[in-house]
């Protein structure tokens, strides 16, 4: 695992900044990794990493982002991922051992025919890779394993100073999703977006063109946030939020370089979405923002494999990211420093 850190030295006056938490796109196996990296992010900090001011999920991140804020804590969700959580949440584990590493057979039709003719309508709007998602077929999966998960947490114990208020907007929590209609990017929890559940968001945020069907919400069709943004850190820009930490399982800023053709191409494919994330990152160093950004390495790389959504492998790389990520964050010194 590899720790990048943009923008100036955190502010020794401050008692505590504004923090940001944001969770990225990377399927079952990137959740397990972003787990592994929240129990060691964890560690470092003072405050609980549920009680950041604002936490954007994307795809696997919504997932993070939806137990952190019903108040799961890190040890409960590491259980979760070991297969060896008790209570109401064994349910949950249960029915996600069903899950298998391929999608169902789809539907032999296009996703979204409306998208498709926006895109070629208004190409300008319609980003090349929002717009090729319109032509994979429907897919047919359910969530049914995810929605008992957020379900379950999202009826578990609150705080007394929670009042009357969600659950999940506890502080400010972003669910990343895209309108399967227009391409446009949704961010469930945000002052003037739709209104939905955490569950519906949750599953709107993680249902993958071609393998889930579309989450319906308030009439309209979702689709997996990460179609439009791996990680969503860009939204964080207009925030006053001054510190924020950033989990990218689909970026790489220390990849390997593997002999095997297949393995080469999503190397390729990565290496595009981590400029992207670097990029955005650097945008908001800009504006004065300390951005931490962490992802997985060659030894997480090895551990993850082609298939992201193999679950035969989630405790390998939850066991890996323990390791690498306690490294990577060694290296930038005690908290609120910089990278060396």
């Amino acid at each position: 695992m590899a720790a990048v850190v943009f923008g100036p030295e955190q502010a020794k006056h401050r008692s505590r900044p504004r923090t940001g938490l944001v969770l990225g796109a990377g399927g079952v196996l990137g959740a397990a990794w972003m787990t592994g990296a929240l129990a060691c992010l964890q560690d470092r900090l003072a405050d609980p990493v549920g009680d950041a001011d604002v936490i954007v999920g994307t795809s696997a991140g919504s997932v993070l982002a939806a137990a952190l804020r019903c108040r799961a804590t890190v040890g409960e969700m590491v259980a979760w991922q070991r297969g060896e959580a008790t209570g109401a949440l064994r349910e949950s584990v249960v029915l996600a051992a069903r899950d298998g590493p391929l999608p169902p057979l789809p539907y032999l039709r296009p996703g979204s025919l409306p998208l498709a003719w926006t895109a070629l309508l208004q190409p300008h709007r319609v980003p090349p890779w929002v717009a090729a998602s319109a032509w994979l077929p429907h897919g047919r999966g359910q969530h049914v394993a995810l929605r008992s998960l957020v379900e379950t947490l999202h009826r578990g114990p609150r705080r007394a100073d929670d009042g009357d208020a969600p659950t999940w907007v506890r502080g400010s929590t972003w669910i990343s999703a895209v309108d399967y209609d227009t391409g446009r990017r949704v961010l469930f929890g945000q002052p003037g977006a739709p209104r939905a559940s955490l569950p519906d968001a949750v599953v709107a945020s993680c249902s993958i063109p071609g393998w889930y069907c579309p989450a319906v919400i308030g009439g309209r069709r979702y689709v997996d946030g990460g179609v439009r943004s791996a990680t969503s850190l860009d939204v964080l820009a207009g925030t006053d939020v001054q510190e924020i930490y950033v989990l990218a399982p689909l970026a790489s800023t220390h990849a390997d370089h593997p002999l095997q053709p297949h393995l080469r191409i999503e190397r390729q494919i990565r290496q595009l979405l981590t400029r992207a994330v670097l990029r955005q990152a650097g945008a908001l160093a800009a504006r004065g923002k300390r951005v931490t950004v962490l992802t997985p390495g060659p030894a997480d790389l090895a551990a993850m494999g082609i298939n992201l959504m193999d679950p035969r492998r989630r405790q390998a790389v939850l066991e890996t990211s323990f390791r690498t990520s306690s490294a990577a964050l060694a290296q930038l010194g005690p908290a609120g420093s910089r990278a060396a």
